[in-house]
């Protein structure tokens, strides 16, 4: 008995699929994982400005001493594989935003240093030691408020918006943030 070429390919591929699922939506295992389930480089935390979710790894006194204004709204975005934190002051733009990124590779974490901080609108930012990206202050990168802190160690980057002019503030935010997370 001759099979079609059709019918072989058909067997064979059924036969590569192993205890898998025809319905599982999987990526090859040559593909990379998706980071942060899959959000873009440039995903920004989706929180609500007056719901009040405590950020896991940062104080909200600490945050409202450190940013100088008042919190009176904390959301988290569990998207994130390490949640993003949001901080609200009276502004309508978040006083503080928080992103911790685990990529697939240490050039997919500078990529979010760079869409962060673009390198040739910002200054080099080193803090804390073995970490690298950039800094900004307040007017520095078009269509931005405020100033910002992104830095980038292996597949690990780190980034932080705040509404205030100072990337002090920002980089203040980072270090804690890396610091509480152990990375």
């Amino acid at each position: 008995m001759r099979l079609r070429l059709p019918t072989v390919l058909l067997v064979l591929a059924l036969a590569g699929c192993g205890e898998q699922s025809l319905d599982d939506d999987t990526t090859s295992p040559d593909a990379p994982p998706a980071p942060d389930s899959g959000l873009a480089v440039e995903a920004l935390p989706e929180t609500a400005r007056d719901g009040w979710d405590e950020c896991p790894y940062l104080d909200t006194d600490w945050v409202a001493r450190t940013n100088g204004q008042r919190v009176t709204g904390v959301g988290t975005d569990t998207r994130f594989d390490t949640p993003a934190c949001q901080f609200w002051s009276y502004p309508e733009e978040p006083q503080l935003t928080v992103i911790v990124r685990h990529m697939p590779s240490p050039e997919q974490a500078m990529a979010v240093v760079d869409w962060a901080t673009p390198v040739d609108l910002t200054q080099p930012a080193d803090q804390p030691e073995g970490w690298d990206g950039g800094r900004h202050g307040g007017g520095a990168v078009p269509g931005r408020i405020g100033a910002a802190y992104s830095v980038a160690k292996g597949d690990v980057a780190v980034t932080v918006f705040t509404n205030q002019d100072e990337s002090v503030k920002a980089e203040t935010v980072a270090t804690e943030a890396i610091a509480n997370l152990g990375l």
